[in-house]
C-alpha cells in the first residue's frame, strides 16, 4: 500500500525486511510485492521499523577525493587536517551528494557532522538566498548542538561562500532577525525558536530545498515533535531529507515514514552503542559516603564530566566542589545561553577541570581527550545513559563511563544496562579506597576553595562598543596633534 506525504512529495514505497550485519544494514533481497505496492517490515513491538530502500545506494568510498564534491571543500578539509573519512562519512557522502534522501545512524563522535554538512554544503555552494528566505535548513533539538555543528561546519561554509546563521532560544531573537533579513543561505536552528521567527514572518521555508534533522530521537523526546513536522510541511515538497541520530527508535519512525522517500540507510553502529574503546562501570557505593566518594573523583588529575538528575542538585554539587578546591562549574537549563557558552569553553581551555551538568550536556558537547564522564544520578533512560556516555571515548579516543549505584538503585541499573545492551565491570568501593583511585582517579581534595572567575570579558553591545571606538579616535587625533610641535622643535 502506497502512502502519501503530508507535503505532496511523490508516494513513498518500500519492500521487505532489512538484514542486518557487520558494521551496516545490508539489504537481502525484496519482499514479493502484490498489486504494485510493497511492504514495510514489521517491528517487535516498541522497536524501529527499518524502511526499505528500492534504488541501490551507490558504494562507500574510502578518500573524500573519490567523491563529487566542490573543490573548495576538499581544500578545506585538507587545510583542517582531515584526512580520511569515518565510515559514516564514506558511507552516505556518495549518495547525500547526489541528492538521494540519508537515514544514517552513529554513535556520538562518529562523524555525523561533515556527514551530512559536506553534502549540505557542496550541494548549494556559491548559491546566493533571498533575504529572509534560507536554502538548506539544520534542526537540531538544543542549543549547545546547534552551537557546535555552526563552529564545525563554519570554515567549510566560508570556502563556498556560504553564510550560515544559527537560530537558538536565551538569545537575542531581533539579532537573529538581523542575520535572516541579511541573507543566510543554511539556517541551524532549534525548532521553537524557528517557529518563533516564522510567526513573525522574519523568516520562510518554502525556498528550502535540503532538510538535516540532527538527533531527530531527542527531538521527539524533548516533545518537539509537532513543531518539527509543521516545520517540515513547510519546506520544497521535491527537497532532500537527511536524518542522522545516534539512536532510532519509534519515536522517529513517523518523520521517517512521512519525510524520507527510498531513503539509503546505513548504521555506523548496533543500536545499543557499545563502544569498544569505553569501559563501563558501575560503582556500588553506600548512601552516606556517596558525596565524599564523588568529590574525591572530581578531585582527580583530569577533566571529568558529573551527570546529576536537577539543576538544584548540580548547583550544590559545584558549590561543595569549589569549596573543596575543585575547579567545578555548573551547566544546566537554568543558564543564560552566555553563561553556558562560557562555562563550556572555560571547560575546553582545561579553565575548570569539572562540569557538573543536568542531561542539557548529554548530547552536542564534543570535548576532546575528556576521558571520564561519571553518573552521580544514574540516568533513568538507557539511551540517556548511551549519550552522556558518549561524551567520552569520541573518534576512536578511548574513556571510561563510571556511574554510583546506591542499594536501593541497583535493580533499577541492572534492567538499564540490559536495555543499553551493555556489561559493566561492578565493584564495591568506598571513599579513600585504591579501588576507587583505581578506576577513576580519584585522589583527596585540597580542602582550599577556589573562586572560579571568567577568563573572557563578555562582549560589549554594539552601541557602546562604537561609542568607545569613537572616543579613542578622538584621543588618538588629540594625542598626535599634541605631538607634532614637540616632534618638530626635535
Amino acid at each position: 500500500m502506497n502512502r502519501t506525504r503530508t507535503n505532496n512529495r511523490f508516494s513513498r514505497t518500500s519492500g521487505g525486511p532489512a538484514e542486518a550485519g557487520g558494521g551496516g544494514w545490508h539489504r537481502g533481497s525484496s519482499a514479493a510485492r502484490t498489486g504494485g505496492g510493497s511492504r514495510r517490515t514489521t517491528a517487535p513491538r516498541g522497536e524501529f521499523a527499518l524502511p526499505e530502500t528500492i534504488t541501490s545506494a551507490i558504494p562507500a568510498v574510502e578518500h573524500f577525493a573519490d567523491l563529487d564534491m566542490s573543490t573548495q571543500l576538499l581544500a578545506e578539509l585538507s587545510r583542517q587536517g582531515v584526512a580520511l573519512p569515518f565510515p559514516i562519512q564514506g558511507a552516505t557522502l556518495p549518495n547525500s551528494l547526489a541528492g538521494r534522501d540519508i537515514l544514517g545512524r552513529g554513535r556520538t563522535g562518529s562523524g555525523k557532522t561533515l556527514a551530512f554538512g559536506l553534502a549540505l554544503l557542496s550541494r548549494l555552494a556559491e548559491q546566493r538566498a533571498e533575504p529572509r528566505q534560507p536554502l538548506g535548513l539544520i534542526l537540531v533539538p538544543t542549543r549547545e548542538l546547534a552551537q557546535q555543528v555552526t563552529d564545525a561546519l563554519t570554515p567549510y561554509a566560508r570556502s563556498v561562500r556560504l553564510r550560515l546563521a544559527t537560530v537558538v532560544g536565551g538569545v537575542s531573537i531581533r539579532r537573529q532577525a538581523g542575520a535572516l533579513s541579511g541573507g543566510a543561505e543554511i539556517v541551524v536552528a532549534t525548532p521553537g525558536r524557528l517557529k518563533d521567527l516564522i510567526d513573525r514572518g522574519e523568516c520562510r521555508l518554502d525556498q528550502v530545498g535540503i532538510v538535516v534533522l540532527d538527533e531527530a530521537d531527542q527531538m521527539a523526546d524533548m516533545g518537539f515533535m509537532p513543531q518539527v513536522t509543521a516545520l517540515l510541511d513547510q519546506v520544497r515538497p521535491q527537497g532532500q531529507r537527511m536524518l542522522f541520530s545516534a539512536t532510532l527508535d519509534r519515536n522517529v519512525d513517523l518523520l521517517v515514514r512521512r519525510y524520507l522517500t527510498d531513503p539509503v540507510v546505513h548504521s555506523v553502529d548496533p543500536s545499543a552503542g557499545a563502544v569498544t574503546t569505553m569501559e563501563h562501570h558501575v560503582l556500588h557505593v553506600q548512601g552516606a559516603d556517596k558525596h565524599t566518594t564523588t568529590t574525591e573523583i572530581a578531585a582527580r588529575d583530569g577533566r571529568v564530566i558529573m551527570f546529576l538528575d536537577t539543576k538544584h542538585a548540580v548547583d550544590r554539587l559545584t558549590q561543595d566542589l569549589l569549596r573543596s578546591g575543585v575547579r567545578a562549574a555548573a551547566l544546566h537549563g537554568g543558564k543564560t545561553q552566555p553563561q553556558r557558552t562560557r562555562t563550556l569553553e572555560q571547560f575546553k581551555t582545561g579553565h575548570v577541570t569539572v562540569l557538573v551538568a543536568t542531561n542539557v550536556a548529554a548530547r552536542g558537547i564534543h570535548v576532546d581527550n575528556l576521558d571520564l564522564v561519571v553518573n552521580v544520578d544514574p540516568p533513568t533512560d538507557h539511551k540517556d545513559y548511551l549519550h552522556r556516555g558518549g561524551r567520552t571515548a569520541r573518534a576512536g579516543e578511548s574513556g571510561s563511563v563510571v556511574t554510583l549505584v546506591t542499594p536501593n538503585q541497583r535493580r533499577g541499573m541492572i534492567r538499564l544496562m540490559s536495555d543499553a545492551g551493555i556489561r559493566p565491570r561492578v565493584t564495591q568501593v568506598r571513599s579513600g579506597e585504591p579501588e576507587l583511585h583505581r578506576i577513576t582517579g580519584a585522589r583527596t581534595p585540597s580542602g582550599i576553595p577556589v573562586v572560579v572567575t571568567a577568563p573572557v570579558a563578555e562582549r560589549p553591545q554594539r552601541g557602546a562598543a562604537s561609542r568607545g571606538r569613537r572616543r579613542a579616535a578622538s584621543a588618538n587625533r588629540r594625542a598626535s596633534a599634541q605631538q607634532r610641535p614637540v616632534e618638530k622643535a626635535a
